[in-house]
C-alpha cells in the first residue's frame, strides 16, 4: 500500500489518556477533540455559519438529532471548543430528571445554575469562568479609562484607588449596562453589575461572593436576597432564559463575540410522565426559538441535541407540541442526499466507512504514542477490523460510531497488553465466520472482499485476501472513495 494517512501530530500525554479513557467508556473527551475529529463537514460548516451570524448581533437556535452513539455529543462539543476558540462565552449542559427547561420544583433554575457553572472561554475551557469574566469585564473597563485619562494628563496615569478615577469608570460602566435596563430583569442585572465593580475598588470580597450567587441563581428567597444586595427579585424557574439573554449582550460588551448555549440529552423531556409538564417544557423550547429567530435575542445561539424519538415522536415528543412541529417538520425538497443545512434540524447521518477508517488510524496513533509503542495494525488489519464490526447482523440500522470505537480500542488494548498475539490472529479468530455470510458462491462480499468460498486464512479462518480483491489492489487506493462506495450506511 503506497497511500497512508500523513502521520499525526503529537499528543500530549495528559490529552491522549483522556481521549482514549474517554472513549472507551463510551463518552465525549472534553479535551483534544481536534486530534479525532472526521466528517460532518456539512454539520460543521452550518453552525460556524450560526456563530458568524451570532458576533453579527443576531441570534440562531438548532436541533442536532442523531440516535445515540451516532456523534451527536461528539459534534456539540467540536462546536464548543471552536467556538471558545473563535471568541464566544460557551455554556453547556445536559437535562435529566433534575434538570428541565420549566418544572414546578426548581428544575429549570437547575438547568440555568447548570449552565453557569459551566460557563467556559478560551482560557478556562473546563467551566466556572463567571468571575473571570467579571474581573476581566472590569479590567478592561478600568485599562480603557486610565488610557484616556492618561492621555489627558499627559502621561500621567491615575491611581486605582484615585476618587476621580473610580468616578471615571463607574460613569463609564453606567453608560455600558444602559441598553440592559431596557431589557426584562435588565435594571437589576445591571445593578449588581455596578456593585460587583464598587466591591472590587473597595476589597470587599464578601459582597463580591453575594453578587457571583445571585447571578448563579443560588438566592432561595426574595427575602435572602433583599437584605444581602438590596435587590428584590432572584433568578427563578419562570424567567431564567431571560438572564441568559442578558449575560449574552453583558458579554458582548465585556468583549466576547457571543453566547452559545448547549443543551443535549432532550430525551429526558420525552421521559417526563406527565402530559401537562412536558407541554410546559416544550413550550419554553418554543419561548427560545421565537425568541432567536425573531430577533429578540441577541449575541446569543441555542443548540439542542436530542434523539430522533424525543423530537418526531408525535405523542410525547417535541413534535407533540404543535406549534413546534409545525415550524419545525421539514419540507418537501429536503431529501437524504440533498439536505437543507439551514433548517432548525439537523439530522446526522452515520459515518462512512471510509471516514471510520481514517479515524481508527488517528487513534492507533494516539494509543500507539501514549503507551510507547510503534502502531501494529496496517491497513488491512484496520480495514478487516471494519469488515467485522459490519458484518454484524443488524449492524446497517443498529451499529453506531460509539461501538466502533470502544469496540477498536478495546482490540488496541488487548493487542498492546499481549504482545505475542498476531492482530492477523486475533481478527481471524473473531472474524472467522466471514464466508458463511456472502449470498452465495463466487459472489462479491459486502464490502468489496473475496468471494463466498475463497480460501481461509490459514490463522484464524477468515477468508484470505487475493490480489483480485479491490480493497487491497494497488489500483483502487485504499483511500479511494470509489472503493468504498458498497460500505456506505
Amino acid at each position: 500500500m503506497t497511500d497512508t494517512v500523513p502521520a499525526a501530530p503529537r499528543v500530549p500525554k495528559r490529552v491522549a489518556a483522556v481521549i482514549i479513557n474517554s472513549l472507551k467508556g463510551g463518552v465525549v473527551p472534553r479535551i483534544g477533540l481536534p486530534y479525532i475529529t472526521v466528517g460532518r463537514e456539512m454539520e460543521i460548516r452550518a453552525l460556524l455559519t450560526d456563530l458568524d451570524l451570532i458576533a453579527d448581533g443576531g441570534a440562531s437556535f438548532r436541533f442536532l438529532v442523531g440516535r445515540y452513539g451516532s456523534g451527536k455529543s461528539f459534534l456539540l462539543q467540536t462546536i464548543r471548543t471552536h467556538a471558545m476558540g473563535e471568541g464566544f462565552v460557551v455554556a453547556d449542559a445536559d437535562l435529566s430528571p433534575e434538570r428541565r427547561l420549566q418544572g414546578g420544583q426548581g428544575q429549570g433554575l437547575a438547568t440555568y445554575r447548570e449552565l453557569i457553572r459551566n460557563l467556559s472561554t478560551k482560557t478556562r475551557p473546563e467551566g466556572g469562568a463567571l468571575t473571570l469574566i467579571l474581573d476581566r469585564w472590569i479590567s478592561n473597563l478600568q485599562a480603557s479609562v486610565a488610557q484616556e485619562l492618561a492621555q489627558e494628563a499627559a502621561g500621567a496615569a491615575p491611581a486605582a484607588d484615585d476618587a476621580a478615577f473610580v468616578a471615571a469608570v463607574d460613569a463609564r460602566i453606567r453608560s455600558e449596562v444602559a441598553n440592559l435596563e431596557e431589557m426584562v430583569h435588565g435594571f437589576d442585572f445591571a445593578r449588581l453589575l455596578t456593585l460587583y465593580f464598587h466591591s472590587s475598588v473597595t476589597g470587599d470580597d464578601e459582597t463580591k461572593g453575594r453578587v457571583v450567587k445571585w447571578l448563579r441563581g443560588e438566592y432561595r428567597t426574595k427575602t435572602e436576597a433583599r437584605q444581602e444586595l438590596g435587590v428584590t427579585v432572584i433568578i427563578g424557574d419562570d424567567d431564567w432564559y431571560d438572564y441568559i439573554k442578558l449575560f449574552a449582550r453583558f458579554l458582548k460588551g465585556a468583549g466576547y463575540r457571543g453566547m452559545l448555549v448547549l443543551v443535549d440529552e432532550l430525551v429526558n423531556l420525552y421521559k417526563i410522565p406527565n402530559a401537562v409538564t412536558r407541554q410546559y417544557n416544550y413550550e419554553k423550547i418554543l419561548t427560545m426559538y421565537n425568541d432567536t429567530l425573531q430577533g429578540k435575542a441577541h449575541y446569543l445561539g441555542v443548540i439542542m441535541g436530542g434523539t430522533p424519538q424525543s423530537i418526531e415522536d408525535r405523542r410525547r415528543g417535541v413534535f407533540s407540541y404543535e406549534a413546534l412541529r409545525s415550524r419545525l417538520t421539514q419540507g418537501r425538497f429536503a431529501r437524504d442526499d440533498m439536505r437543507d443545512m439551514l433548517a432548525p434540524i439537523i439530522h446526522l447521518h452515520p459515518l462512512t466507512y471510509e471516514e471510520l477508517l481514517v479515524l481508527a488510524e488517528k487513534l492507533q496513533q494516539i494509543h500507539a504514542g501514549y503507551f510507547g509503542y510503534a502502531p501494529k495494525l496496517g491497513e488491512g488489519d484496520l480495514v478487516r477490523f471494519l469488515q467485522i464490526e459490519f458484518g454484524r447482523v443488524g449492524a446497517d440500522t443498529h451499529l453506531t460510531p460509539r461501538e466502533v470505537i470502544r469496540d477498536f480500542i478495546e482490540l488496541l488494548d488487548i493487542v498492546y497488553q499481549h504482545p505475542e498475539m498476531s492482530p492477523d490472529k486475533l481478527l481471524g479468530e473473531v472474524g472467522g465466520g466471514f464466508g458463511s455470510m456472502q449470498a452465495g458462491a463466487g459472489s462479491p462480499t459486502p464490502w468489496g472482499g473475496p468471494a463466498a468460498g475463497a480460501p481461509a486464512d490459514a490463522q484464524g479462518g477468515a477468508p484470505a485476501t487475493d490480489a483480485a480483491t479491490p480493497l487491497a489492489t494497488p489500483a483502487t487506493p485504499l483511500r479511494d472513495p470509489a472503493a468504498f462506495a458498497e460500505f456506505e450506511l
